[in-house]
């Protein structure tokens, strides 16, 4: 019942519900990129427990490309017994016309005189609306940006106050939110896969072959009493297009350019990186062109590698894979 209902997610961007507290700081703990595709590399083994540890292995990458954010508004949250309540909010001078869309925004607001309305000493959290830009990427088709809520922490109240003011209306870069080597958890919407069977929804096993009814179902829908069947009875339905997170990935290399880790003839579906990149150890949930949002580690398990050493990033042609 870890992921259960099987529905389809709400919106398209991942929500990120729960952020860690962290020392360093203040700083934004996520930040949004593309998924561009997978490639391989050859890394010295930098896990100390592992049979190879210090040689040189090939590993499976992800290539996610992180285009600058935009900080289009700030967020003040007070702590109540009900949870996390709005105090207010405040809106950079020159907000994307994409945005005022999609907010409420008052049309001749001042923003000096909003940073005056908000009651400091109340305030308990303090999270960054920012906006991406679709457009500077080559292999996502649209103009309208993803909207998200991103956390601000580390520090105190009143320094996360004032590194608010400094990135409010600017642009972040990814090297303000992690480092190479450092280790992330990531959020996405899965590969949707639309109405399934049972035994691809939930991997039951097949039947006999002497069923003769059907072979791809379940032996039992449960007991007479209740009369009804319960949730935890596997069924059909809606497969794919759920919100995963994936904890503690490695950020083996942030890089700016982006001819290092495109293949010859660019990734399938997706084309050439021309942004600021990240190479992620591992597989991403999701597929290409989706929105990931990386964030702080929320369980933090590994070793601390200050940067991982990469002899190899394969550029090969993935068309004919």
């Amino acid at each position: 019942m870890g992921y259960s209902p099987r529905k389809r997610a709400a919106a398209m961007t991942p929500k990120i519900r729960s952020w860690p507290e962290i020392e360093d700081g203040p700083k934004l703990q996520g930040f949004p990129g593309f998924k561009a595709g997978m490639t391989h590399a050859f890394v010295v083994d930098y896990r100390p427990t592992s049979t190879t540890s210090g040689q040189e292995v090939r590993v499976p990458v992800t290539v996610v490309e992180t285009p600058p954010v935009t900080v289009c508004g700030i967020r003040f949250y007070s702590e109540t017994h009900e949870g996390l309540k709005t105090m207010g909010e405040v809106w950079g001078k020159n907000v994307d016309k994409n945005v005022r869309r999609r907010f409420p925004i008052p049309k001749n607001f001042n923003t000096d005189d909003m940073w005056k309305k908000i009651d400091t000493p109340e305030v308990d959290d303090i999270r960054a609306i920012i906006q991406t830009h679709p457009e500077k990427v080559s292999g996502v088709p649209r103009k309208t940006p993803d909207i998200l809520e991103l956390r601000i922490g580390g520090g105190t109240i009143d320094e996360r106050i004032d590194f608010a003011k400094k990135v409010l209306g600017k642009e972040v870069d990814y090297h303000e939110f992690a480092k190479t080597g450092a280790m992330v958890d990531i959020s996405a919407i899965t590969k949707g896969k639309g109405t399934q069977g049972h035994v691809k929804r939930w991997g039951v096993k097949l039947l006999s072959h002497k069923n003769s009814k059907s072979r791809r179902n379940v032996g039992t829908t449960g007991v007479f009493i209740p009369g009804y069947i319960r949730p935890t009875v596997p069924q059909a339905g809606q497969t794919g297009f759920h919100q995963r997170t994936e904890f503690n990935k490695r950020v083996l290399k942030v890089g700016d350019n982006g001819e290092e880790v495109t293949p010859s003839g660019g990734f399938v579906n997706y084309g050439e990186i021309r942004n600021p990149y990240v190479l992620i150890h591992g597989s991403v949930p999701g597929p290409s062109k989706r929105v990931v949002v990386m964030r702080d580690p929320v369980r933090l398990k590994g070793v601390k590698v200050s940067e991982p050493q990469i002899t190899y990033i394969s550029t090969e042609s993935k068309q004919g894979a």
